[in-house]
């Protein structure tokens, strides 16, 4: 195996999904200008559901209640609220079981079910759908975006989302309520931290990349 590669992990707070989505398109072009490291963004976002190209095809429904905006990263509706880590990797693909999208999808569902693991969260993938899955409830979406094999989006972990605000959108062939939060699947003391520290923990393992402590 490949010598480990140094990613910036970039902690942030509660960030509109717009601010970032200009914040990930600058990075990227960094990245492919090997201006910067592979940089990981861990952030929240106030509630609004993106809406990817498989969803406009389908023309999927969104109650009015819901703030929406389009994004090209693949999939179909993601939901994005408070209680809701998300990971975006903007990353050069090109280590090790890297060499094309499915890999990559996979690679991350594989590393945020590792990070659940070590806290004691046995989830899992579904035939279903793509991401990660709890006692066959979806807790958490991946959508990627490339740019000469450079990511932008990543993926997300609903650990307390408002009851019944994720529950409450149906699409991609998911019922309403399959997709809920770690909270209501009897993991109310989870926090963001938690996450964080088991997604930085086991990066290595999973991603063959390690943390450049500043």
């Amino acid at each position: 195996m490949a010598e480990p590669r140094i990613v910036k992990i970039l902690r942030l707070g509660i960030v509109s999904h717009s601010e970032i989505d200009e914040k990930m398109r600058r990075l990227q072009n960094a990245r492919l200008d090997e201006q910067i490291d592979d940089t990981l963004i861990f952030v929240e976002h106030p509630e609004i559901v993106t809406i990817g190209p498989k969803a406009r095809r389908e023309n999927i429904s969104i109650p009015k209640s819901y703030k929406t905006s389009e994004v090209d990263r693949g999939g179909g509706i993601t939901y994005h609220g408070p209680g809701q880590l998300v990971v975006y990797p903007i990353f050069k693909w090109d280590l090790e079981e890297e060499s094309n999208v499915k890999k990559i999808t996979s690679k991350l569902e594989k590393w945020a079910i590792a990070a659940l693991n070590k806290i004691d969260i046995e989830a899992n993938t579904d035939e279903r759908m793509q991401g990660i899955w709890l006692n066959d409830y979806k807790v958490g979406s991946v959508g990627l975006s490339f740019m000469r094999w450079v990511s932008r989006h990543g993926f997300t972990i609903n650990y307390a989302t408002n009851p019944g605000r994720v529950e409450g959108l149906q699409g991609c062939g998911l019922e309403n309520g399959l997709t809920t939060s770690l909270a209501a699947l009897n993991h109310p003391n989870l926090t963001r931290d938690d996450l964080e520290g088991a997604l930085i923990s086991t990066i290595q393992t999973n991603l063959n990349r390690i943390h450049a402590k500043s």
